[in-house]
């Protein structure tokens, strides 16, 4: 069986290729997206979409990296990581200034959940706790939360908190031509 033409630039098959739906923004912060390995293996996965979204952002993957790894010798203040951490405060508007890493963990919440106990320093930094007041457009996966938001949304929420001269909803269009996309093959969640 011959293998699926491939695009070049977003990694899809030609036949559900995304380049003409990506919107690229420049933040005025340095984004990390972490992604689970087997996270990386889903074909609907937007890690891909938000790294190829935000200009000069990283995309790792895998179960175990240090605070040096991540963060290269940034200094703690400036770091968090998106996640609703019940152990401490999240940051408030007032610190959202002295945040120049910001990182987002990928893949399901249980997924997240294994990436948190394999690596107990998540716990340590500052984390932003997104407000979601509507429900997530990734309407092709669904979260056991009604909270949860694929790793794009989550970014787009972040960056715009962060980085408040700036809108990052524009990126999303990348995600809504996926799910219409993927709809029209009549797939469901």
């Amino acid at each position: 069986m011959a293998q699926r033409a491939m695009c070049d630039d977003c990694g899809r098959p030609q036949t559900v290729c995304l380049c003409h739906a990506f919107t690229t923004l420049h933040p005025s912060l340095q984004l990390i997206i972490w992604q689970d390995p087997a996270e990386a293996r889903h074909p609907l996965s937007t890690a891909p979409l938000l790294h190829k979204s935000i200009a000069g952002s990283r995309l790792i993957r895998g179960d175990i990296f240090s605070r040096q790894d991540i963060f290269a010798g940034t200094a703690e203040h400036h770091c968090a990581v998106v996640f609703p951490f019940a152990h401490k405060a999240a940051l408030t508007a007032g610190r959202y200034a002295d945040i120049t890493h910001l990182l987002i963990l990928d893949g399901t919440w249980r997924k997240v959940r294994k990436l948190l106990l394999a690596n107990p320093w998540l716990k340590d930094l500052n984390h932003l706790a997104l407000d979601v007041q509507h429900g997530s457009r990734y309407a092709i996966r669904t979260s056991p939360r009604d909270d949860g938001l694929s790793t794009i949304e989550a970014g787009a929420q972040a960056l715009s908190l962060l980085d408040n001269e700036h809108d990052y909803s524009a990126i999303l269009t990348v995600l809504d031509e996926m799910v219409r996309i993927q709809k029209g093959f009549g797939h469901k969640a």
